[in-house]
């Protein structure tokens, strides 16, 4: 059976607005703050402490990812990360570690790190050799439960276009290899330049054509599973979700959980206009990707292309605009405190915001470095 029938018959058994939350998170030593790989033991201890498995890996020894369980409610998701975020954070310090959670670590070097030793990331590691050696980053990815594949492939198409405005929202890693780099989002950069098939996807317009190319990927040796497919935004093959992976990894919880809410609340109102019209707008790849590359430069600070009418709008701007387009479907599920987070973020300032501020008031890559941490570690 291929993927056309085999992941469709999971899509068609699948329920909508089900959602789940995965975190990136930076392994540290707690004195000098640097990456460290120590995946191994913080696993252990955490796994002990929550029940395993718990813990991911996530290619270096110096990373480290939790997920919560799939959810029928947000509520439910928050509870849930609450819970495993905290049991992280306590397993890092009995073991005299730190971790962070932003989009790239600002100082340590990928000459540095270690490998993950196991069959999965060793093919990893074989196939994309120097692309990743370098991929030293970390983010936020959001599953969407979306019942039947043409309905979650036409969420896919249309959601691209909001991909750079998560991206300005979510944006933390405004420093890499120790300076500056004149970017809001470097971690979207440094991976999404880097790896094969990545960035924002082709609109597939259906199931059957999505799944055609999907196959040939497979028949032609190109991937071995389908998550080496790494786009933006994918059909997710064994959970049948629409995962949304565009945000930086967030230091403060209530600004993951504010971007993790936008985007159940976005979905959430897709699917309603796709369910009353048939049909969503879908804007060509090349004009999108304009909007991505603006988001990750300049994040809150600069500017998005307004797609429909072909205008320049403050990206601050577009974010309020999505936020109160969603309204509706955010109150109906929950998702008040985090549509106001996102308010608030707009107002006082994104990660990437409040890091450039500091660094412009002359605090070191260290200092600002250890506020980012403190921020991840509170909970």
């Amino acid at each position: 059976m291929g993927i056309h029938q085999e992941v469709g018959a999971i899509f068609a058994a699948g329920r909508d607005l089900t959602i789940g939350v995965e975190e990136e998170f930076q392994v540290l030593d707690a004195t000098g703050l640097g990456l460290v790989a120590r995946f191994g033991d913080l696993q252990a201890v955490a796994d002990a402490r929550f029940g395993s498995p718990f813990l991911v890996g996530e290619l270096i020894q110096s990373e480290a990812e939790i997920s919560s369980r799939p959810c029928d409610t947000f509520a439910g998701v928050r509870e849930d990360m609450t819970a495993r975020r905290r049991v992280l954070m306590q397993s890092a310090k009995q073991l005299g570690l730190a971790l962070c959670a932003t989009g790239v670590h600002p100082f340590s070097l990928w000459e540095e790190q270690d490998f993950i030793d196991t069959v999965h990331y060793r093919r990893v590691v074989e196939m994309l050799r120097y692309v990743a050696w370098t991929n030293n980053t970390f983010g936020l990815h959001v599953h969407i439960g979306v019942r039947d594949a043409d309905r979650a492939v036409a969420i896919c198409d249309a959601i691209r276009s909001h991909l750079p405005t998560l991206l300005a929202l979510s944006a933390s890693s405004p420093f890499f290899r120790g300076r500056e780099t004149g970017l809001h989002s470097t971690r979207a950069q440094v991976f999404i330049r880097s790896f094969p098939r990545c960035g924002i996807p082709d609109a597939y317009g259906s199931w059957a054509a999505y799944a055609e190319y999907a196959q040939f990927l497979f028949d032609t040796d190109c991937v071995t599973e389908p998550t080496q497919i790494w786009w933006t935004v994918r059909p997710h093959h064994k959970y049948g979700t629409v995962e949304v992976r565009a945000a930086d990894a967030q230091p403060r919880f209530s600004e993951s959980m504010a971007i993790s809410g936008l985007t159940l609340a976005l979905v959430a109102r897709l699917l309603e206009r796709l369910d009353a019209e048939g049909s969503l707008p879908v804007h060509e790849g090349r004009f999108i990707e304009e909007n991505r590359w603006r988001a990750l430069r300049d994040g809150l600070d600069g500017t998005l292309i307004d797609l429909d009418r072909g205008r320049e709008v403050p990206a601050v701007e577009c974010v309020q605009r999505l936020v109160d387009d969603v309204r509706h479907q955010g109150e109906r599920l929950g998702l008040h405190d985090e549509l106001a987070e996102v308010a608030r973020m707009l107002e006082h300032g994104n990660s990437a915001q409040r890091q450039l501020a500091l660094y412009r008031d002359g605090a070191s890559l260290l200092e600002i470095h250890t506020l980012m941490v403190e921020e991840t570690m509170r909970i």
